[in-house]
């Protein structure tokens, strides 16, 4: 299909692009994506775009699973597990609580409050596929990922000398950096600007917020479970995350397998993203109230304030 194609050749160049500058992956992929919008709207490119927009996403969803190292996770102690659970449980509480000041619903509340919450532009696409089919809902998402994704790359060079400033030292550094910055990516790379130490510290924590995403999820389900509709369920793709999880976990799948499939998800992704792109007009994203990229910033400071109480208050 020619949309399908498209988008795997926009992803194919977000990646060239990535590896090249060392910028985003996710950035460029939307960047380019809405660039080539008029391509897009073409009868013969809109099924495979929209394969790719939403089958692909589900898939890379599911894929995600086998990212997670639970047993690196369980050696960070229970005291930063807590931290996390509860960064984690009041950034989405704020996320809806914020969404209702700044005049949206509380879907667009979950869907912020979670992308930043857990991964920045990877939870914000899971979020976004499990919530209700609404008009504006891919204007919503792509807002949330552009504005975590800049924020997130904002992080990772400002978060390491704002700690070292306020004089923390390479453990609770570790845990703030792993505990705020949004993409498992920058929180790798603020953590390895400061030492190897840190950087494998605040990717334990990160994985540990992304762990939270399947519950994340099954929340997202009830919370917006239609009046009448019957028990929620976690969708397949969301099943199938926690499957992967498993399976990865348990040592059953060789290495190289893996790390094939991992490649997969993210591949994934980027073409997701990528189809987001190529499916939204740029004009409809400058026509959006610029209050709501307001709250994302809010919600990243938020997410900060909260961390540096912890890690000072509890000695995390």
């Amino acid at each position: 299909m020619r949309g399908l194609l498209l988008a795997g050749m926009v992803a194919a160049a977000a990646t060239f692009l990535a590896d090249s500058y060392g910028a985003p992956v996710m950035l460029f992929a939307l960047l380019i994506g809405m660039a080539l919008h008029a391509v897009a709207e073409q009868p013969a490119c809109a099924s495979g775009v929209r394969i790719a927009s939403q089958t692909l996403l589900r898939w890379g969803v599911a894929l995600m699973g086998l990212r997670l190292g639970l047993e690196d996770v369980a050696g960070l102690g229970w005291q930063p597990v807590a931290g996390v659970l509860l960064l984690v449980g009041a950034t989405l509480g704020a996320g809806v609580f914020l969404s209702y000041a700044f005049g949206r619903q509380k879907a667009f509340g979950l869907l912020a409050g979670g992308s930043v919450a857990i991964c920045g532009a990877s939870a914000a696409l899971a979020i976004a596929s499990v919530l209700p089919r609404r008009e504006g809902r891919e204007a919503d998402t792509l807002l949330v990922i552009t504005a975590v994704t800049v924020l997130s790359t904002f992080a990772m060079v400002a978060y390491p000398v704002l700690f070292r400033a306020l004089g923390f030292g390479p453990t609770e550094t570790a845990f703030l950096i792993g505990a705020t910055i949004h993409d498992v990516a920058q929180v790798a790379g603020a953590g390895h600007s400061i030492s190897e130490e840190v950087g494998v510290m605040a990717t334990f924590v990160k994985m540990l917020r992304v762990a939270l995403l399947p519950g994340v999820l099954l929340l997202v389900v009830i919370l917006m479970r239609e009046p009448g509709g019957g028990r929620a369920g976690l969708p397949w793709f969301v099943v199938l995350f926690v499957v992967l999880a498993v399976v990865g976990n348990a040592g059953v799948l060789p290495e190289a397998a893996v790390a094939q499939l991992v490649a997969l998800s993210q591949g994934c992704l980027v073409m997701a993203i990528a189809a987001l792109g190529l499916r939204t007009n740029l004009g409809r994203i400058l026509e959006v109230d610029r209050r709501y990229t307001a709250m994302l910033v809010l919600l990243t400071v938020f997410l900060l304030g909260a961390a540096l109480i912890l890690v000072v208050a509890l000695g995390l």
